[in-house]
């Protein structure tokens, strides 16, 4: 309701002269009701007859990015990204075109979330993209999910730098995995 409210201020008092920022228009309700009110209010901002005002309008939902080819005054642009196995890291470009995949699961372990439910949100996704239902949940497993300083500053650590190529990264890529495992330590 608040977010719903903010927004409603905002086309309210907005004009075509107005520079709109809005952030995930449509969290917080189901999937379908945040994507049709992000698609509206999205449809609302670009339309010169009825507001017409520069938006920059940040969305986790893909299927926007088809608005780009409905209406003449969209532009889709992402961050780019360089996925290698289950790491990311974001390059701090802005670059013309849609996201090419969703890294939600990905920057939820670099955000420190247990590997154990990693591990389960990958397969609950892989489910769900099959259309099959993500079943009952599953027992505890038997580690702790309790994240000890000693794994993060160990084996965590010393098994990304095994598994990385570092003749392959560029300087950038190089520094955002030392500021990471920093960050870790």
């Amino acid at each position: 309701m608040v977010e719903m409210t903010e927004v409603a201020e905002i086309l309210s008092n907005a004009t075509s002269r107005s520079l709109l920022i809005l952030d995930e228009i449509g969290r917080g309700t189901s999937t379908f009701d945040g994507m049709a009110i992000a698609r509206a209010v999205l449809e609302y901002c670009s339309d010169k007859k009825k507001l017409g005002a520069k938006t920059l309008f940040s969305t986790h939902y893909h299927e926007l990015t088809a608005l780009e080819n409905e209406s003449p005054g969209i532009k889709n642009y992402n961050i780019s990204a360089k996925k290698r196995g289950g790491d990311i890291i974001f390059l701090r470009k802005i670059i013309p075109g849609g996201a090419d995949d969703s890294y939600g699961i990905e920057v939820a372990g670099l955000a420190g979330i247990p590997d154990s439910v990693i591990k389960r949100a990958k397969a609950v996704l892989v489910l769900l993209e099959e259309g099959r239902s993500a079943g009952k949940p599953h027992p505890a497993p038997a580690e702790s999910d309790q994240i000890s300083l000693m794994d993060m500053s160990g084996g965590e650590i010393a098994e990304r730098l095994r598994n990385t190529d570092l003749n392959t990264l560029t300087p950038l890529e190089a520094l955002n995995l030392l500021f990471e495992l920093k960050k870790k330590l």
